[in-house]
């Protein structure tokens, strides 16, 4: 049990570099099957070059898309945004607090996508198919129009073309698209770099503070879903016990519209009040007010941006 309990507390600890970890190779390996057993090069100079791009393209495009669905920022962005006050909508849906969580989220949507182009690449068969139908690859590949070799071309993925000195092609369309594969890696990996280092380098708070802000996100989101577990069966049999017995039901202190409102929107650190989340500054706020501290100096943290990541539920289920 208590090596049970010490595996557990390690995967909570390191919850977010397993998920990209399991997403890239989940994406690596789904590359692969089709690749292997999905993907039929038609090898036709009609057909080679949209068949190739769209192996090679879609899948990514549709992985992108589902980065946006499945973060939690999100829907923390999109949640009744629409039909919010006015003066809350603007805050939550434009300036450069909306481009700095956009831009966030298109960094970790583009992790699967870029993942399945550059396997894809490595791998060669997407790009050796597309590449073989095209006209301007043609003419860099067969330099004399009279050779019958652009006409050859297409057949070369499928190890047709003939004379030999064609189908030799073949070995400069993988090594261009292998190439291109590391080249891809190498910049999303400086690129990666960069901008971890230019993010960090922002943070308000400390390396240790930084820490202890993520643990108490995780404590904080486990308690409060054990709570939230609580309170909403303590409802639900209030609300069947009365219906039953036709009785008024007991007043229980279940949060505003307001109230919730306050605690799921986008998190923005003030100086003048550092709070670890917006539930952490909604309890802190002014008794007089009844509502969350003044705004001012408040700002959106590229570093902090984990704060939001943290909900609940998880995203499958939302």
């Amino acid at each position: 049990m208590e090596k049970f309990q010490a595996v557990l507390d390690w995967q909570l600890k390191h919850h977010s570099a397993l998920g990209y970890g399991l997403v890239t190779l989940l994406t690596a390996g789904g590359e692969r099957v089709f690749s292997a057993v999905v993907f039929q090069c038609p090898c036709t100079a009609t057909w080679n070059l949209p068949y190739g791009l769209v192996f090679l393209l879609v899948p990514a495009l549709v992985l992108f898309l589902l980065g946006y669905v499945l973060s939690a920022r999100t829907w923390r962005l999109l949640t009744g945004c629409c039909c919010r006050a006015p003066r809350a909508h603007s805050r939550c849906c434009s300036g450069l607090r909306g481009v700095w969580v956009c831009v966030e989220l298109t960094g970790s949507a583009l992790l699967a996508p870029l993942t399945w182009v550059a396997v894809a690449l490595l791998g060669g068969s997407f790009y050796e198919c597309a590449a073989s139908g095209s006209t301007a690859m043609a003419l860099h590949l067969c330099p004399s129009p009279d050779s019958g070799c652009a006409a050859q071309l297409p057949l070369v993925p499928c190890r047709k073309a003939e004379p030999a000195e064609v189908q030799d092609l073949l070995l400069q369309l993988r090594a261009q698209s292998q190439v291109a594969g590391w080249v891809l890696i190498a910049a999303v990996i400086i690129f990666l770099l960069i901008f971890m280092s230019v993010f960090r380098c922002l943070s308000p708070v400390s390396f240790l503070q930084l820490k202890f802000w993520k643990i108490y996100l995780e404590e904080e989101q486990k308690i409060l879903k054990g709570q939230a577990t609580e309170h909403a069966t303590e409802l639900s049999k209030e609300n069947v016990k009365c219906f039953f017995e036709r009785s008024h039901p007991r007043q229980l202190n279940t949060p505003s519209i307001k109230e919730w409102q306050q605690i799921s929107s986008l998190y923005t650190f003030n100086p003048n009040d550092p709070y670890y989340s917006l539930l952490h500054q909604f309890v802190n706020r002014k008794e007089d007010s009844g509502s969350i501290k003044s705004s001012e100096g408040v700002a959106m943290i590229p570093a902090l941006g984990f704060v939001d990541s943290s909900g609940i539920a998880n995203a499958f289920q939302l």
